[in-house]
């Protein structure tokens, strides 16, 4: 069973509090983090494939007072592998990895990823230390983890089946130096 990815991402982000900061992985999830509403404190990613996990280690270590959900796709998780490894050493309790595993690679036209044979990133997060790790495959799997991401303490891996599907794009902001402004000044740091 898979979930829709859409409705999803809006379960996750609904009634965040004024602490949570997300970092949207490229494409899909940044689309869909749009969709859900747009927010100062939403940090979207454009061409940064494979960096989304370590932006949100790095943001997770400087604001610890805050919590962080890095939100991507398998293949962009693909891509940055490495990133667990150094997730798991470090372990910051307010850092939930949140995958969105369509088993596909959605930006250069659905051919079937790794996770669609051998690979389970649930397994890898767990062999890198990630001793929180969760396979999200239904509604109740996934109301669970939006409690487990309100109350963050310890480090979280979440895999997400979703359905590959393509709902209509909803672009946020591009320009990168608005966007950085934006997310200082939702920080209450200086531009």
């Amino acid at each position: 069973m898979s979930l829709n990815r859409r409705a999803a991402m809006a379960r996750l982000v609904a009634g965040r509090g004024d602490d949570l900061l997300v970092v949207p992985g490229l494409g899909s999830t940044t689309w869909d983090l749009a969709a859900a509403g747009d927010d100062p404190r939403n940090f979207y990613m454009w061409g940064a494939m494979g960096g989304t996990a370590m932006i949100g280690l790095g943001l997770a270590l400087a604001q610890p007072d805050k919590r962080v959900a890095v939100i991507t796709g398998d293949g962009e998780m693909l891509m940055g592998l490495g990133s667990l490894g150094t997730i798991g050493v470090q372990k910051p309790g307010n850092l939930a990895v949140i995958v969105f595993d369509n088993a596909v690679y959605g930006e250069t036209g659905g051919q079937p990823s790794h996770t669609q044979n051998d690979v389970d990133l649930v397994a890898v997060a767990r062999a890198c230390g990630i001793s929180a790790c969760v396979d999200v495959r239904d509604e109740a799997d996934l109301e669970d983890l939006a409690a487990r991401l309100k109350r963050l303490k310890e480090t979280l891996f979440a895999r997400v089946a979703i359905n590959a599907d393509e709902p209509p794009r909803v672009l946020p902001e591009k320009d990168g130096v608005e966007l950085k402004q934006r997310f200082r000044a939702a920080l209450g740091l200086k531009a």
